[in-house]
């Protein structure tokens, strides 16, 4: 199919992916863990795109993916050190955050939080430096089904996107990034036990020195 690019591809043409987000695109990504639906924040249209795309509630929010640890403060008020920000990340964690006010109220309506990424994958990370605005990021599947590891895995997705990002086989966990809620100071609460969880449990009690919200 027309719409789908290789890794290599899509790494000498981030300007024209650029342009396709900017024009209430919706694109598939590989990530460091698996296969997502991306589009900008600022563009509602996009934004209801996606969850059309999955058949997914409008009441789950969105997670956003940035190009740098100075980025999250834009979007979200970090309640740890961009010290420890940067032993996280880039990497499989998405950080919870309480959401600033430059965040579009259509997005993610009602909800106090923002969960953030930077994925461990030169591709996001140099699509969302050149962009210099927060991507919208979710798996790449319809709702409430099994994560994509390949492009195969969602083929029924393709004909509602406009251009997929072929990175491969991305891992062998299906689980997804390991979700930490931080929005409340000097705690942490795992919302999902994703990859590289022991790790980053470990970091938040040992260096961060926070105490587990059960």
């Amino acid at each position: 199919m027309s719409n789908i690019i290789t890794l290599n591809e899509a790494l000498s043409s981030i300007d024209k992916i650029k342009t396709i987000l900017e024009n209430d695109g919706v694109i598939a990504v590989p990530t460091d863990t698996i296969y997502g639906l991306a589009a900008l924040v600022r563009n509602e249209r996009a934004i209801k795109r996606i969850y059309e795309i999955k058949g997914r509630s409008f009441l789950k929010p969105l997670a956003i993916s940035v190009g740098t640890v100075n980025d999250i403060s834009k979007w979200s008020v970090p309640t740890i050190s961009n010290e420890h920000l940067n032993e996280l990340l880039p990497g499989p964690v998405t950080l919870m955050f309480p959401r600033q006010t430059t965040l579009p109220d259509y997005f993610n309506p009602s909800v106090q939080n923002v969960a953030v990424r930077i994925p461990d994958y030169t591709f996001m990370i140099e699509l969302a430096q050149r962009l210099n605005e927060p991507i919208a990021l979710t798996s790449a599947n319809i709702s409430d089904s099994i994560s994509s590891l390949t492009i195969d895995e969602f083929e029924s997705l393709w004909p509602k996107i406009d251009l997929i990002i072929d990175g491969g086989l991305l891992t062998k966990d299906r689980t997804g990034s390991t979700i930490v809620d931080l929005s409340v100071k000097q705690q942490y609460h795992i919302q999902r036990y994703g990859v590289d969880n022991e790790r980053i449990i470990k970091y938040l009690k040992n260096d961060c020195h926070l105490t587990e919200r059960k």
